[in-house]
């Protein structure tokens, strides 16, 4: 029972893998011949990768919560469970209450997603994009215009770019159209999967400070994914390592940084990777936007 009204996610034991699908039962049951209903051709073997293993967390409303992982680990997966993109195979997976899989309408409407892959329409503007997108959250009229050229202006981008075609521009630009359209929302849970990504570090610091400012004035719940450490330890308030699927350490970055020895220098999160999973996190490359 998911009883914590103060609760924005709720996670128990979510499992999803891609290939080969699980046999349902009735194809399980043996035949009269004593062979399994369905059962693969002895010569083949089954096929899929398991993206999440029975991951269980929790995140509390306005908390800033961040998952860390190698590539391949699981992150992005979960976050399209957690955005109804993909259907678990298995566990519970609740939004403010609302279950992914029985009610995806209700959790849409109260969250937002961003990812490296942001797509839009390229001939359009980062203006015609972002009215575009507001008008499918109900969204119009001169306010709606106004709430544009703050947010990117607030972002970063001048405004001779706010009106040129998005094809035109870099990818560390067209980021920061996709976050504006995400913040456009006002969703009360913002999925950022490597949000600052292709970012110059001066783009970067003004997204980070952007992020900051929506937990404090509007007490938006954040889902961070990224590769960048000092991000996270900045940003974060409690930090999920996953490896090979599976959560292998959940606590608050100071916490994490505790569990290794000090020997002679300060614990950083990359130490604490490094020795949680046996690998160096590496970070996308940063570009000029």
């Amino acid at each position: 029972m998911f009883a914590q009204t103060n609760t924005a996610i709720q996670v128990r034991e979510a499992y999803k893998q891609f290939g080969s699908p699980i046999l349902p039962l009735w194809r399980r049951m043996p035949r009269s011949n004593g062979k399994p209903n369905g059962a693969p051709n002895t010569n083949s073997h089954a096929s899929f990768v398991v993206a999440v293993d029975h991951v269980s967390f929790s995140v509390a409303q306005g908390e800033i919560f961040g998952i860390l992982g190698p590539n391949g680990s699981g992150k992005s997966t979960l976050i399209r469970l957690l955005a109804t993109l993909l259907l678990p195979d298995g566990g519970d997976i609740r939004v403010f209450g609302y279950d992914v899989v029985r009610q995806p309408m209700q959790v849409q409407r109260l969250i937002n997603r961003v990812s490296v892959e942001a797509s839009f329409f390229k001939k359009l503007s980062p203006m015609e994009n972002l009215v575009y997108g507001a008008r499918l959250y109900g969204m119009r009229g001169a306010e709606t215009r106004q709430q544009v050229v703050e947010i990117l202006t607030r972002l970063g981008l001048e405004q001779r770019a706010i009106h040129k075609p998005m094809e035109e521009m870099s990818r560390g630009m067209q980021q920061k159209v996709a976050i504006a359209r995400a913040l456009l929302s006002r969703p009360r849970l913002l999925l950022l999967d490597e949000p600052t990504t292709g970012l110059d570090p001066r783009s970067k610091r003004e997204v980070q400070q952007v992020v900051q400012e929506l937990r404090q004035e509007h007490g938006t719940t954040i889902l961070l994914t990224t590769h960048d450490m000092t991000e996270a330890d900045q940003l974060c308030d409690r930090i999920a390592i996953i490896e090979g699927g599976k959560i292998v350490a959940l606590d608050t970055p100071d916490a994490l940084k505790r569990i290794i020895p000090r020997n002679g220098h300060e614990p950083t999160l990359e130490d604490v990777f490094l020795e949680l999973t046996g690998k160096k996190l590496v970070k996308e490359e940063e570009t000029v936007a």
